[in-house]
């Protein structure tokens, strides 16, 4: 690979690795937790230093991760490697902060259907219930992560405005999240879109550098959307090693923005990221073994067929 810079990219991008909780979630087969275990243990050997271990839902609603505490007993946590885990409301919480976590996740929406869908509620209900949940997480010394899902459109309701999604973002911000990952849910947003977007936050009072950035790979455009939000400041990128992932209530969100995809990109632009390009494919060609298909990441395909490595 022959890297060129391109002017006006940050020198450094964090991954937030999301494959072990958003990758697997929809997953019919059960994950057994050994497995789910080394996952993460390889893509933290692999050069990730962000990685979504979990989520701590009741397993009525996804049954891909009722093993949530069974699996945080035996990672490993080692300095300088966050495993965030996604709770939904104050028990999840309980949860987590019985299990030792030391960062966490809340998930909201944009939009009322899919509030009402994924969490039973309408959205200032949902964000009277996530109230309490970072507040208590903060007095613990915890570190809050704010998910807005259906960002940039939505199956039932269309098109999403900007400004309803403003609104949405800053309220949950203003409850004492530290970062904020927007989320195109179904992967029908994009770049001016995307630049829109983050412009209208910054102008609402959100640092860019407390955003982050989730892509789904529907349209195939979750690699130009990123390259417009980096090129708009954002420094840190959701993605799923292997391509893994979708969304158990929206049946239109198709795979998240693989890994390897990414880190290929960023690699050729001259940008850090810390990864171990070949690693991580390895790691994804492994748990395309265990799931018994093949990675839809392109780059997982390509050097698996013998293409040019980095």
């Amino acid at each position: 690979m022959t890297v060129v810079p391109w002017e006006g990219l940050p020198e450094r991008v964090t991954i937030y690795e999301v494959g072990p909780r958003d990758g697997l979630q929809n997953e019919k087969a059960i994950v057994p937790v050994a497995d789910k275990a080394e996952f993460i243990a390889r893509l933290v050997a692999a050069g990730l230093r962000t990685v979504e271990a979990t989520s701590l839902v009741h397993p009525k609603w996804v049954p891909q991760l009722a093993d949530a505490e069974d699996l945080l007993a035996v990672l490993p946590r080692a300095e300088g490697v966050r495993l965030p885990v996604l709770v939904p409301n104050e028990r999840g919480l309980d949860r987590a902060l019985a299990s030792g976590i030391s960062e966490i996740a809340v998930f909201g929406s944009a939009t009322e259907t899919f509030a009402r869908r994924n969490l039973n509620r309408t959205v200032a209900e949902s964000l009277e219930m996530f109230a309490p949940v970072v507040a208590r997480a903060r007095e613990n010394g915890l570190w809050v992560r704010a998910y807005v899902s259906m960002c940039f459109g939505d199956p039932w309701e269309g098109d999403v405005p900007v400004e309803r999604v403003v609104a949405v973002a800053t309220r949950l911000m203003d409850l004492g999240c530290d970062e904020l990952s927007l989320g195109d849910t179904i992967g029908v947003g994009t770049p001016g879109h995307v630049t829109a977007l983050i412009g209208a936050l910054i102008e609402a009072g959100v640092g860019v550098d407390r955003l982050a950035v989730h892509f789904h790979d529907t349209y195939g455009q979750a690699l130009s959307n990123t390259l417009a939000a980096l090129r708009a400041g954002v420094t840190t990128v959701d993605a799923s090693a292997g391509g893994l992932g979708g969304c158990p209530y929206a049946e239109s969100a198709t795979g998240n923005l693989a890994t390897e995809d990414l880190v290929w990109m960023l690699d050729g632009l001259g940008v850090e990221t810390g990864v171990d390009l070949p690693a991580l494919v390895e790691t994804s060609r492994w748990m395309a073994g265990r799931l018994g298909r093949p990675s839809p990441s392109r780059v997982v395909q390509a050097l698996s067929r013998g293409g040019p490595r980095t």
